[in-house]
């Protein structure tokens, strides 16, 4: 009886799993591929039947329309591309705000929800509960319609040292305008941030050799307010202020906060704000009691303790959910287009394709914008949750 050797699959046989792989991952692309341009043949086709042009020229045409909020120049003149920035910036607006204001107030009610004060962690107890189980829409509507609508008009506004003006219209602030002392004073700001870096760095590095805590707080708010006092002394002021004042049935000048605005900064702020508790929370929870009690053994306060100890050690598992609530602060911010907040969607996604009918371009460059910006804010957030790694040795 005779032993053959089993038979090698050849290496372009169908026998073989590799070959297989590569054959359905090729057959799986054609059929994408196939679909995807059949819908784009379908597409053009019928935009060419019913007349409708297509393209981005649209954007070089006058848009018609005023826009109560923009942070560039804007005349009702001008055309859709400079309402694309208007909108564009008015979104980067509210989520750097959202995102600013939501971190903060998260931040102490996670701290809130592990406190040994028993009305302490009850209270941000039902402020979590509460809020994160309310639709973010209806707390938009909530803060708009039930609260920053019934304030009283600009007649009757609530005045702050005749500078600043609340009514139902806005938050009417004082406006900054460029002095002839602004390059020194931002010179002076830029010195004072270099110089406060370097002596952190040196402290962090003294007390690594000495274990001695030097503290660097109180020398970088010197250098912060003394050198641009020193630069507002030798070249004048940095900024002069535009005070808004009631003429007629509304106020002229300054610079206003419109109620939309901050009904949604209020809303989105809250409503996120909750979720961000729960996440620091569990990023605490989740650092081994032993630190705290390794850190007690050193006779370090409670603020040092949670400062260089814990935080440190909890950003590892604060940070991936963060992120995602970060992402849902800017994608949460389309709603503002229920309150009439002149952010993407209400302008793009909605004022210019009702006058231009470019539906496939307006709707692309919207989901374009927000992708954009979902994608920068993770690129942002995992460099970060890189340089805090713990490397071990």
């Amino acid at each position: 009886m005779s032993l053959r050797r089993p038979a090698v699959k050849g290496a372009l046989s169908l026998s073989n799993p590799a070959v297989r792989a590569w054959l359905f991952q090729i057959a799986a692309i054609a059929i994408v591929v196939f679909v995807a341009a059949w819908l784009i043949h379908n597409t053009i086709t019928n935009l060419n039947n019913r007349g409708i042009t297509s393209g981005f020229a649209f954007l070089d045409r006058a848009a018609g329309f005023g826009i109560v909020q923009h942070l560039v120049d804007y005349q009702q003149g001008d055309t859709y591309g400079r309402v694309f920035l208007v909108g564009l910036l008015n979104t980067l607006l509210v989520s750097a705000l959202c995102i600013v204001f939501a971190s903060i107030l998260g931040f102490f009610l996670g701290l809130a929800r592990l406190s040994d004060n028993w009305l302490l962690r009850k209270l941000s107890t039902v402020y979590i509960e509460t809020f994160r189980n309310i639709p973010p829409l209806l707390q938009i509507f909530f803060w708009y319609f039930a609260v920053l609508r019934n304030l009283p008009g600009p007649r009757q506004a609530v005045g702050a040292f005749d500078l600043m003006f609340l009514s139902n219209r806005g938050l009417y602030i004082p406006s900054p305008q460029m002095g002839e002392g602004l390059g020194a004073f931002l010179a002076a700001l830029v010195m004072a941030l270099v110089i406060s870096w370097g002596l952190f760095r040196y402290n962090r590095t003294y007390q690594i050799k000495t274990g001695q805590l030097r503290r660097t707080w109180p020398w970088a708010i010197a250098l912060l307010v003394g050198l641009p006092v020193v630069a507002h002394m030798l070249f004048g002021a940095a900024l002069h202020w535009d005070i808004p004042a009631l003429r007629g049935f509304n106020f002229r000048g300054g610079m206003v906060l419109i109620p939309e605005l901050a009904a949604l900064t209020l809303a989105l702020s809250v409503y996120t704000s909750a979720f961000i508790a729960e996440i620091i929370r569990a990023g605490i929870l989740s650092v081994p009691h032993g630190q705290h009690e390794a850190a007690r053994s050193l006779a370090l306060p409670n603020p040092v303790t949670l400062r260089q100890v814990i935080i440190p050690q909890a950003m590892r598992v604060i940070i991936p959910p963060l992120t995602s609530q970060y992402l849902n602060i800017a994608k949460n911010s389309s709603l503002a287009a229920a309150i009439g907040y002149p952010d993407m969607v209400s302008l793009f996604a909605g004022s210019v394709l009702n006058q231009t009918g470019q539906a496939i371009e307006t709707i692309a460059i919207t989901m374009s914008v927000y992708l954009a910006i979902s994608l920068s804010i993770s690129l942002l957030m995992n460099i970060y949750n890189r340089r805090i790694a713990l490397v071990e040795r």
